[in-house]
């Protein structure tokens, strides 16, 4: 997608941006894409869109989320970061003061942040089982867990995680995949359990 030059406007949580309608982030390495997301020019720095059918925090903030805690400089334990999409724009949303932490249990979807993170420098992909926070001891405490899983437990394993590495007054939030919890099951009657 090509280089469009636009007046954004501000969002309402920091960092984010409103550019041709589309919700936005500021692109930390300007010139370079992650996905094929647009990249806009404008007074605050060049914006990457962010796809709110590749993101689900994307996808929430545009269903109304009323708030988002993520912020320039934080700590995040990311668990079921995958390729990087969503990681991405978390990276432009810490900025260089912040990092990210990466558990990520397949070794070949791992493979595919890799690149991402040598380029951003405030992403540490860790090969890793969520379920186990035991494996990876040394991260230190956290601002933002964030778990984005595909398994029937994932409420405990966030949990878990949030016991182990989660500063005192930081914020858990977590993707809901409504099939991973039961298949058998409408994902409303999912979510309203």
């Amino acid at each position: 997608m090509s280089k469009k030059r636009n007046n954004a406007k501000v969002n309402e949580f920091e960092g984010t941006f409103l550019a041709d309608g589309k919700l936005c982030t500021k692109n930390m390495i300007p010139g370079k894409r992650v996905y094929d997301e647009f990249l806009y020019n404008s007074k605050h720095g060049e914006l990457r869109s962010w796809d709110p059918r590749r993101s689900k925090p994307a996808a929430a903030i545009y269903k109304g989320l009323h708030h988002f805690p993520l912020k320039k400089g934080m700590k995040v334990l990311y668990l079921g970061v995958a390729s990087g999409t969503t990681c991405s724009h978390f990276s432009d949303l810490v900025e260089k003061e912040g990092i990210i932490y990466g558990i990520e249990i397949s070794d070949r979807v791992l493979r595919e942040i890799l690149t991402i993170a040598k380029e951003r420098g405030n992403i540490v992909p860790i090969l890793a089982d969520a379920r186990m926070p035991e494996e990876f001891p040394w991260i230190e405490d956290v601002d933002l867990v964030y778990a984005d899983i595909a398994i029937k437990d994932q409420s405990e394993v966030l949990i878990r995680n949030c016991k182990k590495f989660l500063k005192p007054g930081g914020f858990a939030m977590i993707a809901i995949k409504s099939r991973s919890i039961d298949v058998t099951k409408r994902p409303t009657d999912v979510y309203k359990e």
